[in-house]
């Protein structure tokens, strides 16, 4: 979202609604964050009632009138999904015509054909990051999974081996790099760049997914030695296909967008003059609506037509895509409202002054906050949507660089030590055929490295921006 468009929304915002002292404001965030735990974890209520229910309650405990808490919450979950909700919708569009025309298998496929041996833990990184780009992170687990488990069958690989790679790849993305929900979020909360968080987000994940993956993956191999399970191994979409897209066009169609949000950026930086046609024109095309819809129209012409899909498929098919995220764009939308409610109580002011009396860096801060979030409700998304809401008052006065290491520091922090209240850590679990600790000594440290390893380098090249 444009910072004019933010504004424009802004002018319709309800007043502050309260003026509470900071230990009010903070036992006010507290019981908010509390709340929303609780309902989470040991009601298992949905993460959209839960986020409601604790907007209300950091509100009351505030000292707000409802009406003005109602009216915050309800003003955050309008100008959030007005910002992403249409993005997201996209992505999943692009990441079900990817699945259902075989595109994501051919991807696979290729590319394994030419990695063996030692390479292949190197080959599973990067099918995840590519594939990982458009597709919300349980999709791509659900995609890739029947690959991990075929090439440790077929290859005698260590599952371990091969699998924290494709994990690796798949959560690092899902965290760090837009178009994924956490951080368009993010960059909406602290008014970042697009262009400049996904290059500093790329940036970030090529040392954070070789650590995290080929790297610890021989340690992981050694902790935990299991099989394959042979139950787990579910059909592949493309098995059903008399044909599929090529490789070349099928991969020129998932890195579209990301090349021409990359170009604005770029030109942005060269040209900087508003007024100059060139500049105006990368604007429109390199505006993240703009790119994903053109990729997914080119989608139509490289993904489905080659797949024999005709234009009588082509709508069942973005309603079965659009479907799934009902839930994800409700959670994004109730964490705006969260977040725009922690903002107008005076929560964000009071991070502002005790980050000023505790000097602390605002990016490790904004880490620690995440983690924290992450640690307590088990979801990375809700991690990043708050975190972004308490400090993006601290992105006021910083240059076009730092917002967007600042969403990189919320995106490292939410991926902290995934654990039983992750469903992540469940999915997994129940894919590989492990058992609980098994999970925690592979897919637990290798989220808690991810988001160290990001960290760190978020904080090192802060030193240089």
């Amino acid at each position: 979202m444009t910072r004019l468009s933010v504004e424009m929304l802004a002018a319709d915002a309800p007043e502050p609604i309260t003026s509470a002292g900071h230990a009010q404001l903070g036992i006010a965030v507290l019981a908010g964050i509390a709340v929303i735990v609780l309902l989470i974890t040991k009601f298992r209520l949905h993460a959209f009632l839960s986020l409601t229910l604790g907007t209300l309650v950091l509100g009351a405990v505030a000292g707000a009138p409802l009406d003005k808490a109602i009216a915050s919450f309800t003003t955050g979950l309008g100008t959030t999904v007005a910002g992403v909700g249409v993005l997201i919708a996209l992505g999943a569009i692009l990441g079900k015509m990817l699945a259902d025309s075989g595109g994501a298998d051919q991807i696979v496929d290729t590319i394994l054909e030419k990695a063996g041996g030692r390479s292949m833990p190197w080959a599973m990184v990067l099918i995840a990051s590519v594939i990982g780009l458009p597709l919300f992170f349980e999709v791509g687990v659900v995609l890739l999974i029947p690959v991990v488990l075929m090439v440790a069958k077929r290859g005698n690989y260590s599952l371990m081996r091969i699998g924290i790679p494709a994990l690796a790849g798949l959560s690092v993305m899902h965290g760090l790099v837009p178009p994924h929900p956490g951080p368009l979020v993010a960059i909406d909360a602290v008014q970042a760049n697009l262009g400049v968080t996904l290059a500093l987000g790329v940036l970030v994940a090529i040392p954070t997914v070789i650590i995290a993956g080929p790297l610890f993956s021989r340690y992981a191999a050694r902790w935990v030695d299991v099989p394959a399970p042979d139950r787990m191994i579910p059909q592949r979409a493309s098995e059903e296909l008399e044909k599929r897209p090529g490789f070349g066009p099928t991969l020129a169609t998932i890195l579209l967008p990301v090349v021409l949000m990359l170009s604005k950026a770029l030109v942005d930086i060269v040209i900087d003059d508003p007024e100059n046609l060139t500049q105006r024109v990368f604007d429109v095309v390199g505006s993240p609506m703009i790119a994903l819809l053109a990729a997914v129209l080119v989608g139509i012409f490289t993904l489905l037509r080659p797949a024999g899909f005709g234009k009588e498929r082509l709508s069942p098919l973005v309603e079965k895509g659009l479907a799934p995220i009902a839930g994800i764009l409700l959670i994004v939308g109730a964490g705006g409202g969260f977040k725009q409610t922690l903002i107008d109580s005076g929560v964000g002011q009071m991070v502002l002054d005790i980050s000023k009396d505790w000097s602390i860096p605002a990016l490790l801060l904004a880490w620690l906050i995440a983690v924290a979030i992450r640690l307590a409700t088990g979801s990375a998304t809700v991690a990043t949507i708050s975190a972004a809401g308490l400090v993006a008052p601290l992105a006021e006065g910083m240059s076009t660089g730092e917002p967007a290491l600042l969403v990189l520091a919320i995106g490292a922090g939410s991926l902290f030590f995934s654990h039983v209240n992750d469903a992540g850590f469940w999915l997994v679990k129940e894919y590989f055929g492990l058992d609980v600790g098994q999970t925690i000594k592979t897919w637990s440290v290798m989220e808690t490295i991810i988001s160290v390893v990001a960290g760190g380098l978020v904080l090192l090249l802060s030193l240089i921006i």
